[in-house]
């Protein structure tokens, strides 16, 4: 006998029960996992098995058969199973293939026989259900790229501010502090300020308030930053007679230190004596004599004061002088910058203007209104290397309508492949679009489309045609810009376009699409 090989690391346990469309005989059931044998292995004691139960079951050498023990005809060693005793059971496996099956799917009402069950359908089935990695959640399998780019609860995203990878659902908790998170002056109302310098803009805006330098001295004015300086010199005056008690103060406070001083000095001697007792008349003799300086030193001060007075004065004269002059200028210059913002804001209406006028004329200059496009792609080389190293995976074709009231459509093209015939095929899709009149329009989409690869010979052109699921969200009354695209996902075999292909002539091919117009 055959010892069957261990070495398949892809094999699957039994095909579920519920695929067959006939009732299922015993011989064709796994006697491990109770499923429909894929490719089954007989054992020297009459039993069949799955190859990939086989294996677990003998993965740690030879081990009783525990059907033969159920069926109460246990005999060693025959019921010992042993790889190097069971052999592929070849004519089971094709009666087993030829059986009726059915897809399991909801929604889903393919049939077939288990040999295209496995090999065409099982596995891609665009209506079976499996669970993201990373959410857990049960998805469709034509969903599932959508659901990881937009809808995962457990994606991860790039911050767009500091480009740090975190999770979905911490994406507002991230935005709270983030440190190149923009935030707005509400003071001067400029954007885009990073939350890491909007500290440093809070003390350099121009127009944020801040409390005067001299508030420690009695000053409440508030002012903004940027009238700080005009402030200083237009209050010159009033803060120099705020400093003046401070400063007299000081004064009054290093006169009376000398005699504390010499108090504790006589304290020091030992000659304690009541306020009421008087003083010595050397004590006398000097206490004058240094009251009569301190008057000397204070008169030399308020000179000094009343001098400064007089410069701050002239100061001011001429400071109000220029501050005029510099207010008259800011006035001129924010009537220029007003011109200037709006002559900008002019422009850049106008540049939109153009460009969906030149939009316009593009979509015109392909456009047709009876249900039928041929859409010319040229410099294909190119473009399909550009699909393939994933630069431009898709090409969207110009919209066309189905009469000049009708229905928006366009076409959907992945040079190399999408889902299912990715790297093997031209993917092509039939897409709804949004139109004007969408409102006088019978919603769902419903009309047969047909598309084709054109034989640049007119000999025997590739043709798909399908009638819309009107079910299905692809053909609902447009909500945005456009439906999610349905069509071919294996529209047409790469290889046909290889060589001296007659669908590819000068590096072009042409696809054709028409809509029936029967019953609008």
């Amino acid at each position: 006998m055959a010892r069957i090989s261990l070495d398949c690391s892809n094999s699957l346990p039994g095909i579920p029960l519920s695929v067959l469309s006939v009732p299922m005989e015993n011989k064709y059931k796994c006697q491990q996992c109770l499923q429909v044998l894929r490719k089954p292995v007989q054992a020297q004691c009459g039993h069949r098995f799955c190859v990939h139960c086989f294996k677990q079951l003998t993965s740690a050498g030879p081990k009783p058969c525990e059907a033969c023990r159920q069926e109460e005809i246990y005999e060693e060693p025959i019921s010992i199973l042993n790889s190097n005793e069971a052999f592929p059971d070849n004519a089971a496996g094709r009666e087993i293939a030829s059986l009726p099956a059915r897809c399991l799917n909801q929604g889903c009402d393919w049939t077939g026989s288990i040999k295209e069950y496995e090999a065409q359908h099982e596995g891609r089935c665009e209506f079976e259900r499996m669970q993201c990695e990373a959410c857990k959640a049960l998805i469709l399998r034509t969903e599932k790229d959508r659901h990881n780019e937009r809808e995962c609860e457990a994606r991860m995203l790039n911050c767009k501010y500091c480009k740090m990878t975190f999770n979905f659902k911490d994406i507002k908790a991230h935005d709270e502090i983030c440190l190149k998170f923009p935030l707005q002056c509400k003071d001067c109302g400029k954007k885009k300020i990073p939350r890491e310098k909007f500290n440093d803009h809070s003390k350099s805006c121009a127009k944020s308030k801040s409390a005067c330098p001299f508030s420690e001295v009695g000053c409440k004015s508030v002012i903004d930053n940027g009238k700080l300086g005009d402030h200083e010199h237009s209050s010159t005056m009033e803060h120099l007679r705020l400093l003046l008690p401070m400063v007299l103060s000081l004064v009054r406070t290093r006169a009376d230190a000398p005699g504390q001083a010499e108090w504790q000095e006589d304290s020091g001697l030992g000659l304690y004596r009541a306020p009421e007792e008087g003083v010595t008349m050397g004590s006398g003799a000097a206490a004058s004599v240094h009251s009569v300086d301190v008057d000397k030193k204070v008169s030399a001060l308020e000179n000094i004061v009343c001098v400064l007075n007089r410069e701050v004065e002239r100061s001011s004269v001429t400071l109000e002088a220029f501050s005029h002059q510099h207010r008259l200028d800011q006035e001129k210059i924010e009537n220029l910058s007003n011109k200037v913002r709006q002559l900008e804001r002019t422009v850049n209406m106008r540049d939109l203007q153009l460009s969906e006028t030149e939009q316009l004329v593009r979509e015109l200059q392909f456009c047709t209104y009876d249900g039928i496009f041929v859409w010319k792609i040229s410099d294909f080389s190119r473009r399909r290397q550009d699909a393939v190293a994933g630069r431009a995976p898709a090409m969207f074709s110009p919209a066309f309508y189905s009469s000049k009231y009708g229905y928006k459509m366009c076409l959907r093209l992945y040079l190399n492949g999408d889902g299912t015939g990715r790297g093997t095929h031209l993917s092509l899709f039939f897409v709804v679009m949004r139109g004007k009149c969408d409102a006088l329009l019978k919603w769902p989409f419903s009309q047969k489309v047909t598309l084709m690869l054109l034989d640049q010979n007119n000999r025997e052109h590739i043709i798909d045609a399908f009638r819309p699921d009107v079910s299905s969200t692809s053909f609902q009354r447009p909500i945005s810009e456009m439906n999610i695209a349905s069509g071919c996902p294996l529209f047409c075999p790469l290889a046909k376009l290889a060589g001296k292909s007659p669908y590819l002539r000068d590096d072009t091919i042409f696809i054709k699409a028409i809509v029936d117009l029967t019953g609008l």
